[in-house]
């Protein structure tokens, strides 16, 4: 009896137990409520409905572990007599609870503006180069045009075909990155204020790769042998040793992914949205970015799903490239925010 009371009464620190289950599993909700709520908004936008994004900003969670025990005992005898009867009781309570407290906060007016509605900086996306992304991912969703060449639009008011020479470009500049002679680097300009410049290795390279070299520079009216160039943000670059670099909002990225959805036939010939436009290039290269599927049932192998108009929409967990988009757009996400701690999520939990 002795050692159930003490076992009952002991104190049980609940506290660092919960933290390795709590961190997996908030990091995995909340991963998957982003992707689940980009791939809707990609689907609405496909459909001409509203998006709308809400993120979390803020939980708190805590425990509470309670417990008591009861002993009581009588005994019923006469007089001085030691016989009689011995009558005990135990007792014990419990109460465990969870509450947490999750706060959303909907993205909306000047907060919408600067995450969604404004062009990526040029320098960010060459550092989404230099750290390892591959230009044929980066470019052809972030930078709708370089030096005046121009990328293919599947929708909007500057829907086009796009240039054979961007495209080409592209392929020069990927070749480049994978032989490692390309890398950027940032100076000071007059007024003190950073500036990207890319620049090329001209040593330790392969003649295949100077003929790259050669053949972009051409493309793109750089200066013969120009090694250094600097790059802005534009249409149109100033000189022969200036790239322009005409970029995309993370909305204007979202509206591009939407027209690559696939979407049931009938929703087409209702007129409920437009028909999916090809973004195979004049050589035969087909650039788009995400497959994102269609279906009545739910999905067994889903990436991520969402159900809209009594259809589910969803990337197939096999489909590699697609993944990598979703993964490639998180950054983007992580590039655009412009709040401060103050709209990170936050988990507390007591320790005691």
């Amino acid at each position: 009896m002795l050692a159930v009371i003490i076992s009952l009464n002991s104190c049980t620190n609940i506290g660092p137990q919960t933290i390795p289950r709590d961190r997996f599993d908030y990091n995995t909700a909340i991963a998957d409520s982003w992707k689940e709520q980009t791939l809707l908004n990609i689907v609405k936008l496909r459909y001409a409905d509203m998006p709308l994004f809400v993120e979390v900003a803020s939980i708190v969670s805590g425990y509470t572990l309670e417990s008591s025990v009861n002993l009581n005992a009588l005994h019923v005898g006469s007089g001085n007599s030691v016989a009689g009867n011995e009558i005990f009781s135990l007792g014990g309570t419990g109460k465990f609870s969870d509450r947490p407290t999750i706060t959303y906060v909907p993205i909306t007016g000047t907060h919408f503006n600067k995450s969604f509605m404004t062009p990526i900086p040029p320098g960010a996306i060459l550092f989404l180069m230099q750290s390892g992304w591959d230009v044929d991912l980066v470019f052809p969703l972030t930078v709708s045009s370089i030096n005046g060449l121009k990328s293919k639009m599947a929708a909007g008011a500057n829907q086009r075909a796009g240039d054979a020479d961007y495209y080409r470009i592209i392929s020069l500049l990927r070749n480049i990155q994978k032989s490692g002679a390309v890398g950027m680097r940032l100076v000071k300009n007059k007024k003190g204020q950073d500036s990207t410049v890319l620049f090329f290795h001209d040593k330790n390279i392969s003649d295949e790769v100077r003929a790259m070299l050669k053949e972009m520079n051409t493309l793109l009216g750089l200066k013969p042998g120009a090694r250094s160039i600097n790059v802005s943000y534009g249409s149109i670059p100033r000189n022969d040793q200036e790239m322009a670099m005409l970029t995309q909002s993370l909305l204007q990225i979202m509206i591009t992914l939407a027209t690559q959805v696939n979407v049931p036939e009938e929703h087409v010939r209702e007129g409920r949205t437009v028909p999916s436009i090809s973004m195979v290039d004049k050589q035969g290269r087909d650039w788009t970015m995400v497959n994102i599927k269609h279906s009545v049932e739910k999905p067994e192998n889903a990436f991520t799903a969402v159900k809209y108009r009594d259809y589910w929409f969803w990337v197939d967990d096999r489909d590699f490239y697609s993944k990598r988009t979703f993964a490639f757009l998180m950054v983007i996400f992580s590039l655009t925010e412009t709040g401060g701690k103050e709209g990170l999520p936050l988990v507390t939990i007591p320790a005691g």
